[in-house]
């Protein structure tokens, strides 16, 4: 039976394999699986489990949402776009919503990661700290 410590040590390697010019490679994914559970080795299941896990999370991290109360130009998006590949690196996918509750501004969130500029999260605000 393997740790919680070799579970991770071995899961974040098999991740690292898998990484090609900094972004994950599919097919390496699914070869890491496939390996993975033809061996049956003890601890296989932990550890394709929290290397699954890294894989979302990173994934997560090449998706950006932004949220707007009303359609943006195109120069607005290409600046945030620019912005975000900036940030999150080139890989990131950008999708944009428009979303009336926001009232004004917008909302980002790319993973995790969450930048609210709306004027719905300064009222939201605002009202918590009455």
């Amino acid at each position: 039976m393997k740790t919680a410590r070799q579970v991770r040590r071995d899961a974040k390697r098999l991740w690292r394999l898998c990484l090609v010019n900094g972004s994950l490679d599919e097919s390496r994914i699914r070869q890491v699986v496939d390996r993975v559970i033809e061996s049956r080795q003890s601890g296989g299941v932990a550890v394709l489990s929290r290397f699954l896990r890294l894989v979302k999370l990173d994934r997560a991290r090449q998706v950006a949402q932004v949220e707007s109360a009303a359609p943006l130009d195109a120069d607005v998006r290409a600046a945030v776009e620019e912005r975000l590949a900036r940030r999150y690196g080139p890989a990131v996918e950008t999708t944009f919503v428009v979303d009336p509750a926001l009232i004004g501004g917008m909302r980002v969130k790319v993973g995790s990661d969450v930048y609210d500029g709306s004027v719905r999260a300064g009222l939201d605000a605002l009202e918590a700290r009455f």
